[in-house]
């Protein structure tokens, strides 16, 4: 096998291989030869199908399949002898047929940067710190019982946590929503789905009751036509319910699976769902402030664009809805935080790399157990990651970058801030 390489950009390499033609037919050979033996034809016996026949009918295929073997293989071999280390699969381009004896190919792909030796003795990291208090246990009930509630009908007036069902019209300009008739819509007052405007003009009217409100939309609502605009809206009120939350008793603490259905069992487990949500979110703010310093130091570092490609389609595309392609403005308008992001995660890399930094397994089974203990049912979340082998890298991934902020933090100019709960955690919901 021969193997030159030629730069052609910073970070690009072209590799060309020759590999001896014989190598490629002796392998087609064997493997027609084998299919000789196995294959069904209508016509003839099993294994006595002509030879001719076979590479008649199998020829071709067979010979597209050896190829792609032995491009692969003869690849692996070539990036060890040139120690090379590329990033993602080479573009491979051949015509597949022999020159002067051999097959040869052409492999373009980037490769990793060399990287520099990180100092973290001179960056000043703030630490973030912060505990579940009793207080945080009582709110996160309190948002249990509000997510069981139940709604009975009133005939007073709506007020803060109500749920309200209204017909409605807007009028912005010579926009009309919607172009005839009203819109049914329903939503608890206070409770975030609508905008603080609409909340007001829904508060202290009985069902029955129809009236006309200027309201100013916000400039993110939804309609694009009334987005940031004062339409004048009117609205007919249908239904006023009222919430009525249950008690926190036995059977409260029951319907969360609690098995003994005491509420002192239900409070630790509470207390430890958001234990493990406040390490996990505690990690993340720490790795996050890590990344943008280690960013900011090495900004000049030469970057693969495959991964700021990828990286940026990958921001983009978590912004949109379920099968929209992003434009190229979209990718072009992510590509400088998209860049800082690589470099971050290179260097974190590198940093694992020389300090020997290898992945805690134990944290990994936390970490996960905290991601699942969001989802109503856990269990299947862990059974999802625990089958998906490319889920469970990139949670590899995500413990190590954690473990390697800790190690940076550790070892940098380090002072802790002390944060409530709330503190950390809204954000993070955000």
């Amino acid at each position: 096998m021969q193997v030159s390489v030629e730069n052609v950009g910073k970070l690009e390499r072209k590799l060309t291989v020759k590999i001896p033609a014989d190598r490629l037919e002796n392998r087609v050979s064997e493997r027609l030869a084998e299919m000789g033996r196995t294959v069904r034809l209508k016509g003839f016996r099993p294994g006595k199908v002509p030879s001719n026949v076979i590479k008649q009918r199998f020829g071709a295929q067979v010979r597209g399949e050896v190829l792609s073997d032995l491009i692969g293989s003869s690849l692996g071999e070539a990036f060890e002898q040139e120690k090379l280390r590329p990033v993602a699969q080479p573009s491979v381009d051949t015509t597949g047929e022999a020159e002067d004896g051999h097959i040869s190919y052409t492999a373009t792909f980037e490769i990793m940067p060399e990287l520099p030796e990180v100092d973290v003795s001179s960056i000043e990291l703030e630490k973030p710190t912060a505990e579940v208090t009793d207080a945080d246990v009582d709110s996160m009930i309190e948002t249990l019982r509000l997510q069981r509630r139940s709604f009975d009908p009133v005939e007073r007036a709506s007020e803060a946590g109500d749920f309200v069902m209204f017909d409605y019209d807007a009028q912005a300009d010579d926009y009309r929503f919607p172009e005839e008739g009203q819109e049914r819509a329903g939503s608890v007052i206070g409770g975030g789905t609508l905008f603080e405007a609409l909340d007001e003009a829904l508060t202290g009217h009985k069902a029955g009751e129809s009236f006309t409100k200027d309201i100013a939309f916000p400039e993110d609502f939804g309609n694009a036509q009334l987005a940031g605009k004062t339409a004048t809206v009117n609205l007919s009120i249908a239904k006023v319910q009222a919430p009525n939350l249950p008690e926190i008793d036995d059977a409260f603490a029951k319907a969360f699976g609690i098995a003994d259905g005491t509420v002192e069992t239900l409070r630790k487990e509470v207390r430890a769902n958001l234990d493990r949500e406040l390490k996990a979110a505690l990690a993340g703010r720490l790795k996050n402030q890590v990344a943008e310093k280690l960013a900011e130091m090495h900004d000049d570092i030469d970057v693969p664009k495959v991964m700021i490609d990828g990286e940026a389609s990958g921001m983009v595309r978590s912004q949109l809805p379920e099968g929209q392609e992003p434009t190229a403005d979209m990718l072009a308008a992510a590509e400088p935080m998209a860049r800082k992001r690589v470099i971050a995660a290179l260097l974190l890399g590198e940093i694992a790399r020389r300090e020997e930094i290898k992945v805690d397994h134990k944290r990994v089974a936390e970490t996960l157990s905290a991601i699942a203990s969001t989802y109503e049912e856990p269990e299947r979340v862990v059974e999802l990651y625990s089958g998906d082998p490319q889920l469970m890298q990139g949670l590899h991934n995500r413990v190590l970058e954690d473990q390697v902020a800790a190690w940076v933090a550790e070892n940098a100019k380090t002072t802790e801030k002390e944060l409530s709960f709330d503190e950390v955690m809204k954000p993070q919901r955000g």
